[in-house]
């Protein structure tokens, strides 16, 4: 895997090195890393617990419906409509002056704090800056709302952001338990693991026969293909984020780190002793953007955006500034399965 260049590397660095610090400072073991909020043109918050849950004790995914497919969303709209044209939750977006939406700020290359400037950016924010200059005009207009993997349903259920956008997995118990929506796939990972330079465990498979102490963070998809491997001799550990894991992994209390691709080369890129080696992905990571159930034509919106983006070359820009110099030359991007009721 190519590394990221020698500026950016450093500066990332330095950024870890503070939040490992700040985590260190803390009782013994890791519970969250702490994000302090900066002050900046784009209001940036962090998230208070939430009690939202699913809404049905018994999953209407096991097993899911006949023919339910994970990656089919709402048909575009025609066009994006005028200022004056929006409704429903567009127009209170509009109307409130600024898009609130969920994000992470530690996820190296998706959404990351900048230790220089205290900004969020990558490859997730591009992307809700875009809805943001869409909806308001302006791309500044985003209040960024830090949560973490496990709270990222709970927000859009209970309303506190308009969209999350953190490298969130469609799937059919987010589509129907929760439930939430989504836009149509933005990128497509993969589910793989990270280690330690010289390892030869090289899969889940191969941790799971060394009965490896491997990381994953709470409320994800990453998490509960991980427990699958139990039985095989895994021993699954979790943390609130991806950044929990690797202050685990640097202290040694975890052999591995189990994530989605473009997560594992951000967290390699700040650790000269991790590696992600070559590896098949154990699982296919669908990335959209969640919404409230309730906010269909908001969907639509989004979703005729994207195509714009991808047809224009906006995607593969953003693609290009943050995930090229790690993942390498850019893939086609997802094509969209419409034609959801």
């Amino acid at each position: 895997m190519s590394r990221m260049p020698r500026r950016r590397l450093t500066t990332w660095m330095i950024g870890t090195t503070l939040l490992v610090s700040m985590a260190a400072c803390g009782v013994g073991g890791y519970a969250q890393t702490p994000l302090t909020p900066t002050p900046t043109a784009a209001a940036t918050t962090s998230a208070a617990p939430s009690t939202a849950a699913p809404t049905t004790a018994a999953s209407k995914c096991s097993p899911a419906p006949a023919g339910f497919n994970p990656l089919q969303t709402y048909d575009p709209l025609p066009s994006l409509p005028a200022s004056g044209a929006l409704t429903g939750r567009l127009a209170e977006i509009r109307d409130r002056g600024y898009l609130i939406a969920g994000v992470s700020a530690d996820t190296l290359l998706m959404g990351a704090r900048n230790p220089l400037s205290g900004q969020i950016e990558g490859f997730d924010i591009d992307l809700v800056r875009e809805i943001a200059k869409a909806v308001l005009g302006d791309a500044s207009k985003v209040q960024l709302v830090v949560i973490t993997a496990g709270q990222r349903q709970s927000f859009l259920v209970d309303r506190k952001v308009d969209v999350v956008v953190r490298n969130m997995t469609m799937n059919c118990v987010r589509w129907l338990d929760w439930p939430i929506a989504f836009s149509a796939e933005y990128y497509h990972a993969g589910q793989k693991v990270l280690v330690r330079k010289g390892s030869t465990a090289a899969s889940l498979d191969a941790l799971a026969a060394a009965k490896a102490k491997v990381c994953a963070p709470t409320g994800t998809t990453s998490l509960t293909k991980l427990q699958e491997f139990v039985a095989k001799g895994v021993v699954p550990v979790t943390a609130d984020t991806h950044t929990g894991c690797l202050l685990l992994f640097q202290q040694a209390k975890v052999d591995a780190i189990t994530g989605d691709d473009t997560v594992l080369a951000g967290l390699a890129s700040q650790d000269p002793y991790a590696v992600v080696p070559t590896q098949t992905a154990i699982t296919d990571e669908p990335y959209g953007v969640g919404f409230n159930a309730g906010d269909k034509v908001f969907v639509q919106y989004v979703n005729r955006l994207l195509e714009t983006m991808k047809a224009d070359g906006r995607w593969k820009a953003s693609y290009d500034r943050w995930l090229a110099p790690s993942l390498g030359e850019a893939p086609a991007p997802p094509t969209a399965a419409y034609g959801r009721a």
